[in-house]
């Protein structure tokens, strides 16, 4: 899928924005530089992971969802909920209450997205007895896809070609309807996201052409209007109707850190927080690791329990969650409404291979591709190689690199401007409206309202 018709749902706000570099030097593949003062994400390397979001001081990072009304488009209203959801609440409110409120605020249904992790670990150990590629890594995070994508792209062939339970349980849901006679463009499902990369791998998947499910909610806001409710109905007692399926220890737990490797065959490693992961897949691919069978890789520290779009501490969040696995310690095997859906489900999960595409290749042709990579190494010879960021961009071999593909200029680094300047190559005027190029012209004025200022939001 090519870079235009990929979704990001990441977006920044520049009235918000002061260009303060944070993101800039988290981002995970450099996907971000500054001009006029403003954060701009390269959407050809942006992964939706939401290092940025957690990074940024002032919030101008935000993440695009559906309009929630978009729910009443369809007859029956399907709420995915993961485990995380539940995980936010106090320990206090229940799941009946929880779902009671879902259904008050215009779900007809709310189903939960670990219903159908047997039937996807099944299809992920059968991939796993007929393929040789080792170590397979698990395709449940699709910012860790993304980044194999761009990044590590010699690994894409290890990505198991399974869906996640996300696609399982839209694909069991939308089954089932079917099975009652109501017709497909009646049923609208949708995923109650705890990251911008499952926005994003709803609205342009990898590995198949369209998603199942229909739309994205993003967790803080459902939580915060779950909350209202349950609070507005203080005292009501949950209809026994309004009670989830029962999920097991297993289910609950899936969608935490060491979710998915123990249920896998030989020696699984679990990895998590995308720089974590990043560091591992360099092992990897330059055979520093080896004999590993399976890799669960989450961009998230404790995996969705970390999501950008999760409102409870994680920690918090992962503590409710193994309390009620260990509640639920006692329920083993597929539920008993899937087992008949089981071999549809199985056919249904397989996704194409994930393309390769790669960050690192400076052209198409191979050719000219090595002729710029020595174009980058010519100018790292100029350039000080002290990554300051000054110039836009995150460090020198990224300047270099958008020099060659010329999408900057060697007088972007302070310190060339500097010489050229000694040199007479360069007028001090000029000089500064490279500057102002890069961070805005009112930048070098003095403000005191700026943060860490002493008048700082006034």
């Amino acid at each position: 899928m090519s870079a235009e018709k990929q979704y990001h749902a990441l977006k920044v706000n520049e009235t918000l924005c002061y260009g303060c570099t944070h993101c800039m030097n988290l981002c995970p593949t450099g996907a971000i530089r500054i001009y006029d003062g403003k954060a701009s994400i390269r959407r050809e390397w942006c992964v939706d992971c939401g290092e940025c979001m957690r990074a940024c001081p002032v919030s101008a990072f935000y993440v695009e969802q559906d309009d929630f009304d978009k729910i009443f488009d369809f007859k029956y209203r399907v709420a995915l909920l993961p485990a995380v959801m539940t995980g936010q609440f106090h320990s206090n409110v229940s799941e009946s209450e929880i779902f009671s409120v879902m259904r008050e605020i215009g779900f007809t249904h709310v189903f939960q997205t670990e219903h159908t992790v047997d039937v996807v670990n099944d299809r992920i150990v059968e991939e796993q007895m007929k393929n040789t590629v080792k170590p397979l890594i698990s395709s449940y995070c699709p910012a860790v896809v993304r980044l194999i994508q761009v990044r590590f792209p010699s690994l894409v062939d290890h990505i198991v070609p399974v869906k996640p339970p996300i696609d399982a349980s839209a694909l069991f849901f939308r089954k089932k309807f079917s099975d009652m006679g109501i017709p497909d463009d009646e049923i609208g499902i949708f995923y109650v996201t705890p990251c911008p990369a499952k926005i994003a791998a709803v609205k342009s998947p990898v590995g198949e052409e369209k998603s199942s499910v229909n739309g994205v909610i993003n967790m803080d806001f459902l939580y915060n209007k779950v909350l209202l409710g349950i609070r507005a109905r203080a005292g009501k007692t949950a209809e026994p109707a309004d009670a989830m399926p029962n999920l097991s220890a297993k289910s609950i737990l899936w969608n935490l850190t060491n979710g998915e490797a123990p249920y896998m065959r030989g020696r699984c490693l679990a990895i998590d927080e995308i720089h974590n992961v990043i560091d591992f897949l360099e092992k990897i691919e330059n055979d520093e690791i080896t004999n590993v069978d399976f890799l669960e890789l989450r961009s998230c520290d404790e995996s969705c329990a970390g999501g950008v779009l999760v409102v409870g501490n994680r920690f918090l969040t992962a503590e409710r969650l193994h309390k009620r696995a260990n509640l639920s310690s006692d329920i083993h095997g597929m539920p008993e409404d899937l087992k008949p859906y089981s071999d549809y489900l199985k056919k249904k999960l397989s996704i194409h291979p994930v393309e390769p595409r790669s960050m690192l290749a400076l052209d198409e042709d191979r050719g000219k591709a090595v002729q710029k990579m020595l174009q980058v190494r010519k100018m790292m010879c100029y350039l000080p190689g002290i990554d300051c960021g000054a110039c836009g961009a995150p460090n020198c071999q990224s300047l270099a690199k958008d020099i060659v593909k010329r999408e900057a200029q060697l007088s972007n680094c302070v310190f060339i401007q500097r010489m050229m300047e000694k040199n007479k190559k360069l007028h001090g005027d000029h000089a500064i409206r490279i500057i102002e190029k890069v961070w805005g012209k009112d930048r070098l004025n003095k403000d005191c309202t700026k943060p860490g200022a002493k008048n700082e939001g006034m």
